[in-house]
């Protein structure tokens, strides 16, 4: 029963194929063959399209690999060329401070040696810098240091021959005989480790110190020249008396010092004078 059912369904197949192939379509192909090629069409749009959607894919992976690696050699560039500005903006920085210096040394009359900074001391609390110049260079121990910005310090020891350490005038064991320019009074200026760093003693109880007001070396400690910056008056506590604290503001940056003027002519300290 089974067989003769399969053997009727095969035989109804193809009295339907034979008729297909015999009746034609509006286009004049047997229906059939029209029927198969629309099939076959489908499937090959199918096939290009997937074709064109993994080309596509393809060929766009490739352009991002292409572009990353374009934006990486433009990042890589951008940074070189950054590097390359900011070591023009250092060398156009020390140029400035070099012709600052010689501008200064130009303008007094007593010697001076232009030095470059060429390390800091890493010890905490230890407030040195080494420059370039030493005793080959005519460079002594308590010669006084400046900038185009005011007092930086003075030469100590030890002493090289290429080289020579610095000890800053905001150290704690730093001081320079000062005047103040309005009051005209004198006193001592000491580093420390507040905020500002510099402190003014021994100011008579009697001058009038005011905020703002410049302070200058004296000339009277035999290794600072008369006449230099130290810093300006930034507060005061107390009224006149000797109780009365005066706090200064350096007025050089010592979180950058490059180049820097050794004073190779000491004072001559006057008769009197602080010892």
């Amino acid at each position: 029963m089974r067989r003769t059912l399969v053997l009727l369904v095969v035989m109804c197949l193809g009295h339907v194929l034979l008729i297909s192939a015999q009746v034609q379509s509006r286009s004049g192909l047997p229906v059939l063959e029209a029927g198969a090629f629309g099939a076959y069409a489908r499937i090959q749009a199918f096939s290009a399209g997937v074709a064109d959607g993994l080309s596509g894919l393809w060929t766009n992976y490739f352009a991002l690999r292409g572009a990353a690696r374009e934006n990486a050699a433009l990042r890589e560039r951008i940074l070189y060329l950054e590097g390359q500005n900011q070591q023009q903006q250092a060398v156009v920085s020390q140029a400035r401070a070099l012709e600052e210096a010689l501008r200064l040394r130009d303008a007094g009359s007593i010697s001076m040696l232009a030095a470059r900074v060429i390390a800091g001391n890493p010890t905490p609390g230890s407030l040195t810098v080494t420059i370039d110049r030493g005793s080959e260079d005519g460079v002594e121990v308590d010669m006084a240091v400046i900038a185009a910005q005011g007092v930086v310090g003075r030469v100590i020891a030890p002493l090289a021959p290429r080289a020579a350490l610095v000890q800053l005038i905001v150290g704690r064991s730093a001081a320079a005989g000062v005047v103040f320019e309005k009051s005209q009074a004198g006193g001592i200026v000491v580093g420390g480790a507040g905020d500002p760093p510099l402190r003014a003693d021994y100011v008579p109880a009697s001058a009038t110190i005011v905020v703002g007001e410049k302070v200058l070396t004296s000339g009277q400690d035999g290794i600072f020249p008369a006449g230099y910056r130290i810093g300006t008056v930034e507060r005061m506590r107390g009224e006149n008396g000797p109780d009365r604290e005066i706090a200064i503001r350096p007025s050089v940056d010592f979180s950058h010092v490059d180049i820097v003027l050794v004073v190779l002519t000491k004072p001559v300290r006057p008769p009197g004078g602080e010892k």
